[in-house]
């Protein structure tokens, strides 16, 4: 075994990540990179600018009702309420950028893996792309259909006492963690049309790698601002990790899992 695999083997799913940012700055790779981050940002910076507007309009009528004494308040609660709203939008535009962004995340995913591997997937054309629309979008939701019970359930252990102030917090990273991994590392998969179940199936049976790569998606996804950057960081990052992982199983199928 060389050195190349063996360093493969032994590295980390935080280290992959990691990689990603070398990765989105790579010459070839950055125009790839630019249109999902900017459709985030266009679209995220247009409902900021729409809820800062309805916030100045509640913060008016706030102070409007407020006692002269109180109006201090007001000082406390406008730049409260704006982190709070930088960081439900942050969670809530990771989940529906996967939606919007999904062909664009699928083509990076190709494009990091021709980087990396010198080899063309020849995955067809752009008229091929959205012809291939349907079964994109069919994958997020399969993604989705998985994920909402599940957390449905961890969401529920918050409301049971001592479980909930306790064990549901690390049962709702682990999860997320684990989330993360599958959103991220079945972009590569999907463009070698690897079923779902063969995904998860590899993915757990590399548990603390995918772990610890959903583990820093799910942390950096937590730093607002950052967070715009992390789709395609980790898009690159687990892209890595197919190629050093699971391509080689997956281009001679009587090794792959079954």
């Amino acid at each position: 075994m060389n050195s190349k695999t063996n360093q493969a083997t032994t590295k980390s799913g935080v280290n992959y990540f990691l990689d990603g940012f070398s990765l989105i700055k790579t010459k070839g790779l950055r125009r790839f990179v630019f249109i999902p981050l900017m459709i985030n940002l266009v679209i995220f910076a247009s409902v900021i600018y729409f809820a800062i507007g309805q916030l100045e309009s509640a913060f008016a009528w706030v102070s409007g009702q407020l006692p002269e004494y109180l109006s201090w308040l007001n000082f406390i609660l406008w730049p409260l309420a704006v982190i709070t709203l930088l960081v439900v939008l942050s969670f809530l535009f990771s989940s529906v950028m996967n939606w919007i962004a999904a062909p664009f995340n699928g083509l990076l995913a190709e494009k990091v893996e021709q980087y990396l591997t010198g080899k063309d997937l020849n995955t067809g054309t752009t008229a091929d792309l959205i012809k291939d629309l349907p079964r994109i979008l069919g994958r997020e939701w399969i993604k989705l259909k998985y994920y909402l019970p599940r957390a449905i359930i961890c969401l529920i252990l918050f409301w049971i006492p001592f479980i909930g102030q306790t064990f549901a917090p690390i049962i709702w990273f682990l999860f997320s963690a684990w989330m993360m991994a599958i959103q991220y590392c079945d972009y590569p998969f999907d463009n070698h049309k690897v079923t779902f179940p063969d995904m998860k199936f590899a993915l757990n049976q590399t548990k603390g790698t995918s772990f610890s790569f959903g583990a820093a998606v799910t942390l950096f996804s937590m730093i607002p601002i950052v967070n715009f950057i992390v789709m395609p960081v980790a898009i690159c990052g687990a892209t890595a990790m197919w190629v050093d992982k699971y391509r080689e199983a997956y281009k001679h199928p009587e090794i792959a899992p079954e």
